[in-house]
């Protein structure tokens, strides 16, 4: 039986025009279709190489490597928001087993002021949507959890850190096992660079 994890679905929680949705991976691999300016590349830039590390610098952000695109566009909608919270997470399943691990982050933006960052490794096989939530329902509005209410929710048994270091030093740990952390860091740098458009 094969031990590797593969990516099982990505998940969106108030996030840019995301309120709660998710993608479905098949056999590791995701196909997203749509005219040009549909959101597909914010979508994936999302993810890689964000989600992997925690780095939001606006330079990988941008496949182009342009300084325009801050995170904080994608919760306060270029003003539209006053604050707002939000989550990003991937799921990896074993190739022949019911075993799950899911990587996540939070975030909290608020005119003015600068981010707020927290991420989480899940390691008992709970999966979000199915066997917790990244928010709590009001009515018909769903109200994303705040840091604290989340890490509760989670258990002490959880990773969970405010720091993008420890965050990608967890995601190593767990799923990626390169023995030192430039190593990971370097991976995750080959992986911008195969991102990179090659446009002529």
């Amino acid at each position: 039986m094969s031990e590797r994890w593969k990516m099982n679905r990505i998940g969106f929680v108030n996030f840019w025009v995301y309120k709660d949705d998710c993608f479905n991976f098949e056999d590791g691999k995701l196909l997203l279709r749509g005219q040009n300016g549909s959101g597909k590349s914010i979508t994936t830039q999302s993810f890689i190489p964000f989600i992997l590390d925690g780095d939001r610098s606006p330079n990988r952000l941008d496949p182009f490597g342009s300084q325009d695109r801050k995170m904080e566009y994608y919760f306060l909608l270029d003003g539209q928001r006053e604050d707002a919270t939000g989550y990003l997470y991937l799921e990896f399943k074993k190739e022949e087993s019911d075993e799950y691990i899911t990587i996540g982050i939070g975030q909290h933006a608020h005119a003015g002021r600068a981010m707020t960052f927290w991420g989480f490794v899940i390691l008992d096989g709970r999966r979000i949507g199915y066997d917790i939530n990244l928010y709590r329902q009001s009515g018909k509005v769903k109200i994303p959890y705040e840091k604290n209410e989340l890490k509760k929710i989670l258990g002490e048994n959880t990773p969970f850190t405010d720091s993008s270091k420890q965050y990608k030093e967890y995601v190593n740990k767990y799923l990626f096992g390169f023995e030192r952390i430039d190593q990971y860091e370097q991976f995750v740098d080959l992986l911008i660079k195969v991102r990179s458009p090659k446009l002529s």
